[in-house]
């Protein structure tokens, strides 16, 4: 699943016209760089949810033939955040009558990266995980909390450092969260929030309750958010450099 329904707002003048989905880096859109990259890791069926500026991505994809993929698009009348967003979208993925316990992933469209999906679904399917965080060593505006296991046991913000704790650590791993995830679908039966919430709320609530929301450190490879004109620069730097694409 592609988060692409956000508002955009850290992203104008660039979004007064467009969803963020469509900001272009070297000639090509967010969207078709994320769909691109799950392509080269064999994904072939993806669910986007959109609301700003909706019609201008259903029209997108439709020009480009969904890019070769099965794409569905979840529609939010009402910003539903990242736990509502996927949670509406929870049909996609257990559609079957005995739905697969195949994890899929989850990614922001304005975060681009080199981080190796493939290797992150193994370490998720072999520490059996409920759901896998691509995390990094980095400045940023808030952190996530992981014991000497890479369990998550809380979180931090930046500013003021404000802690909220849901499992004691004895070794603390202050770690910010990159927007890729990878997920067993039975986290589905376990979310107890409803309409507009926040995914790590659930994670947060979840850990507590001793399921698995483990750490992918990722700290080897690049990563950027494109959350403001000036980092769309600078990944359009980086890819006229090679250091991405």
């Amino acid at each position: 699943m592609i988060l692409a329904a956000g508002l955009g707002t850290r992203l104008r003048p660039l979004t007064d016209n467009r969803p963020k989905a469509l900001v272009e880096i070297e000639g090509r859109t967010l969207l078709e760089i994320t769909l691109s990259r799950l392509r080269a890791f064999g994904i072939r069926e993806v669910i986007i949810n959109v609301h700003h500026f909706a019609s201008m991505i259903l029209e997108y994809l439709r020009t480009n033939a969904d890019f070769g993929m099965r794409i569905e698009v979840s529609r939010e009348e009402v910003l539903l955040d990242t736990g509502g967003g996927l949670k509406r979208a929870a049909y996609f993925f257990l559609e079957d009558s005995n739905p697969s316990e195949e994890p899929f992933i989850l990614h922001n469209v304005d975060v681009i990266s080199t981080i190796d999906l493939r290797r992150m679904v193994q370490f998720h399917a072999e520490n059996q995980a409920l759901a896998t965080l691509a995390v990094q060593e980095r400045e940023a505006s808030r952190y996530l909390l992981f014991d000497e296991q890479l369990q998550l046991c809380g979180r931090r913000s930046g500013g003021d450092h404000k802690t909220e704790f849901v499992r004691s650590s004895r070794q603390l791993q202050v770690l910010a969260f990159s927007g890729i995830h990878v997920i067993s679908p039975r986290l589905f039966a376990l979310m107890i929030e409803e309409g507009v919430f926040s995914i790590i709320t659930s994670y947060l609530h979840l850990a507590a309750h001793k399921e698995k929301i483990l750490a992918f450190r990722a700290d080897e490879y690049y990563w950027r958010d494109l959350g403001r004109p000036d980092e769309v620069m600078q990944a359009a730097r980086d890819v006229k450099q090679k250091v991405f694409l």
